[in-house]
């Protein structure tokens, strides 16, 4: 039996890669186009590994993906290539329509052929399944209720649009041609692997730095934290059990502020590698003007999937946290491998004091 993954190489793709064949001996094609945030370093632990046949390629080619489909015949395909930060989707939002639409639409168009292909028990156990994001659901309000699968979509960047739209042509293939999909929308996630742009990674890396820690507007944006790895056993939980159509809403119950994020950052550093001097990292903290459009608050509902298939994170904040800060510290070889000159140019730009 196969699986085919596809942005294998990136995040999350790579820690669910990692994950799967740590616990499975079924094998693993991984299809990554490696952009700047694919990075194969993160599968070095599998490069003796014959489970798992890493094929550089774009989830577009339409001719690869029908021959990977066709050599390796998979019982199910997961998608997680997407491009994936806001601010990168606000300066240059061609790459996102690219990959996460019109990308998504090639994928689909010939999963479905495959599908289609197969004999009919093949068919009754096949899964398409896509990996998708809280932020399709636009912003809360703070007293809001928290996002349900059943929220009106309300994308407010590049970024949430494209892959509100990826999401609609998923639900689409199955409503229009019957496509076995699952789908799942996850809130914000951490821990290790995780390219230093995004908050989490970028204050622990800038902090060992002796730089800046930027933190956008007043730092009271709320997202709701999920540990990488407990998202992978989401993942794993709706592709054996999650009802055909249905969306899952992976979450870690975990709501915090931005800046609450970024002084438990600072004060776990405090404890695990203290400055030279004695000062706090948090002395480094530098309020940098807020993006546009930064939705104010995101929250999980993820009491679906918890009564349908049993599933609740493993890790509470405060251990996933830890295991990340340590993570980092115990890996300075893949911080550096990662951060190339475009690296430092974009963050340089990005965050620069206004």
């Amino acid at each position: 039996m196969t699986i085919l993954v596809t942005g294998g190489a990136g995040f999350i793709g790579s820690n669910f890669v990692l994950d799967w064949l740590a616990a499975s001996d079924e094998d693993v094609v991984n299809l990554d186009k490696l952009t700047y945030a694919g990075n194969v370093h993160n599968l070095a632990d599998l490069a003796s590994d014959p489970r798992h046949i890493f094929v550089q390629g774009d989830i577009g080619d339409a001719g690869l993906v029908a021959a990977l489909l066709k050599a390796h015949s998979p019982r199910a395909v997961l998608n997680f290539a997407a491009e994936s930060h806001v601010d990168r989707s606000i300066l240059g939002p061609l790459e996102f329509i690219q990959t996460n639409i019109v990308g998504t639409f090639h994928l689909l168009e010939q999963v479905r052929a495959y599908w289609g292909g197969i004999d009919a028990q093949a068919q009754a156990g096949f899964r398409f399944l896509h990996v998708s994001t809280d932020e399709v659901y636009g912003s809360l309000a703070s007293r809001d209720p928290a996002f349900t699968e059943t929220h009106r979509y309300e994308p407010n960047s590049p970024y949430s649009a494209s892959k509100a739209a990826s999401d609609h042509l998923v639900r689409a293939y199955h409503h229009t041609y019957g496509l076995p999909v699952l789908t799942t929308n996850c809130s914000n996630n951490y821990g290790p692997l995780h390219f230093p742009e995004k908050l989490i990674p970028l204050m622990i890396v800038n902090a060992q730095a002796g730089k800046p820690l930027p933190v956008y507007g007043d730092g009271q944006q709320i997202r709701d934290w999920l540990y990488v790895k407990d998202h992978c056993s989401a993942i794993r939980t709706v592709l054996q059990g999650g009802r055909l159509g249905e969306t899952y809403n992976i979450g870690g119950w975990n709501e915090k502020p931005n800046l609450h994020i970024v002084h438990t950052v600072c004060d776990l550093l405090d404890e695990l590698k203290p400055r030279a001097d004695g000062q706090s990292y948090r002395s480094q903290i530098a309020y940098v003007t807020d993006r546009p459009g930064h939705d104010r608050r995101y929250a999980i509902d993820a009491r679906k999937i918890e009564q349908e298939l049993g599933w609740k994170p493993a890790e509470t904040f405060e251990t996933g946290i830890r295991k990340t800060v340590q993570w980092y510290l115990d890996h300075p070889q893949w911080v550096a491998q990662v951060q190339s000159g475009a690296y430092r140019e974009w963050v340089a730009t990005q965050y620069a004091q206004t």
